[in-house]
């Protein structure tokens, strides 16, 4: 397996410390704190561990605090109620004595029912679309670091864009982003495993969607974003390591507040999980936004 994958699995995986208590690493992937997808992966991993014959189909998650690259996060499950179909799981993400994260999720016995679904935008095949790391020969000399390693830092999916990418020029664009995504390796049979593989990358490209109509350029410097909360559904089955389509758009901006909703289809139109985020949009002088990123820093 390629190694980039293999350590996020590995990451995903958790250590056991009690029957509801588990722990995790985190990993930099040039964010100012450990990356949301990262934290509710882990937490969603926690929940399943104390599930069985169910399958995940939502959660609903608050981000509470900046996480600590540096620090091992404590997952402390709360095993709220198991029905006669449907179990309940409350799980709490803890670092340095505080919870950066609250998740519910719900787990369900599989059985048949009613079915319809969204149709999938008409977008150009994968195979006809650039690669997002061959974006990065664009950028001109002088952006910021972190833009580059954005584009160029090895990363466990494979993002093409369907829109080409232009993270500098400012330019007034409609709120709506279409990205085919897929593991950059084959996954194991493992459905829970796709399943918090999705929910980590789920937090990819979200709220970016709700700045794209303000002519906001990131070389610039001056957006600060952080996610605030984050809910997923999961329909039906999938695999992570098959194209998948994430189309999203967002319906609003305000109160310095970005809103967004996103859908995954499957190559063949299949809507297999939607997912919507609320989060931080802030416009700042650069200056404030360097100070307000600091990890040690809260919102």
């Amino acid at each position: 397996m390629h190694p980039v994958l293999a350590d996020l699995i590995e990451l995903l995986s958790l250590e056991r410390i009690e029957d509801n208590i588990f722990r995790g690493d985190s990993r930099d992937i040039g964010s100012p704190q450990v990356f949301g997808g990262q934290v509710l992966g882990q937490a969603l991993s926690a929940a399943q561990f104390t599930v069985e014959g169910r399958v995940a189909h939502s959660l609903h998650a608050y981000f509470l605090r900046r996480g600590d690259i540096n620090s091992r996060i404590v997952y402390e499950v709360d095993r709220a109620r198991d029905g006669g179909s449907f179990s309940n799981r409350r799980v709490v993400a803890i670092q340095h004595g505080r919870p950066i994260l609250n998740m519910a999720a719900s787990f369900q016995e599989p059985e048949d029912g009613l079915s319809h679904q969204a149709e999938m935008p008409d977008v150009p095949a994968p195979e006809d679309l650039r690669a997002l790391h061959e974006f990065a020969d664009e950028l001109p000399e002088g952006v910021p670091m972190k833009l580059r390693r954005f584009l160029t830092e090895k990363r466990p999916f494979e993002f093409r864009p369907v829109r080409p990418v232009n993270l500098v020029d400012r330019l007034r664009l409609p709120p709506v982003t279409h990205v085919w995504i897929r593991a950059v390796d084959a996954v194991p049979d493992d459905g829970p495993l796709h399943q918090n593989l999705l929910a980590y990358v789920s937090d990819y490209e979200l709220l970016g969607a709700s700045t794209l109509p303000h002519e906001l350029s990131y070389a610039a410097d001056n957006v600060i974003m952080a996610s605030l909360d984050h809910a997923l559904w999961f329909h039906r089955t999938f695999r992570i390591d098959e194209w998948l389509l994430y189309a999203i758009d967002s319906p609003n901006a305000s109160g310095a507040r970005g809103y967004s909703r996103g859908q995954f289809f499957t190559r063949d139109g299949t809507l297999v999980a939607s997912t919507c985020q609320e989060g931080l949009v802030r416009v700042v002088d650069p200056a404030d936004a360097r100070k307000r990123s600091d990890p040690k820093k809260q919102r």
